[in-house]
């Protein structure tokens, strides 16, 4: 299963949209460099399918990369239908692994408000970074056979 990073995305503070950045720089065990959410938990880096983004266009909002809070914005491959533990590999060295499908939404967002729904939560992925590099918007994700 292959597909490609449609958007990286960044914010200096956690709880908010992240602004699409040109290149990011992934760091092994630490997610994200220069993101509000970098750290050495088992959330380091966040995904979000641009699928799964569309069904909350086909309700009416106008929604883009970042504003689910995502790290990385994918195309082509359904993320959430991934196990805990696949191995994805984005561009040609950033290695990750699967640690959460969705999460709990304590408080809700504005998209939630505007809408009546989120996918984030339901559709959203968490991963550790196991081998750090560059990435940017056009570069392949793959997942890698177990």
């Amino acid at each position: 299963m292959t597909g490609h990073v449609l958007s990286v995305n960044i914010s200096a503070k956690k709880g908010g949209k992240k602004t699409p950045v040109e290149i990011g720089e992934l760091v092994a065990g630490g997610g994200l460099l220069e993101d509000g959410h970098a750290g050495t938990g088992h959330r380091q880096l966040s995904l979000l399918a641009k699928e799964s983004i569309e069904k909350i266009r086909e309700k009416g909002l106008e929604v883009n990369p970042g504003d689910f809070a995502e790290n990385i914005t994918t195309s082509g491959i359904t993320l959430h239908q991934l196990p805990v533990g696949a191995m994805i590999r984005v561009g040609p060295r950033v290695l990750l692994r699967v640690t959460q499908i969705g999460k709990e939404c304590h408080s809700r967002c504005n998209i939630f408000y505007q809408v009546g729904d989120c996918v984030m939560p339901r559709e959203g992925i968490f991963a550790e970074v196991l081998t750090g590099g560059k990435v940017q918007a056009g570069d392949p994700v793959e997942i890698i056979p177990a």
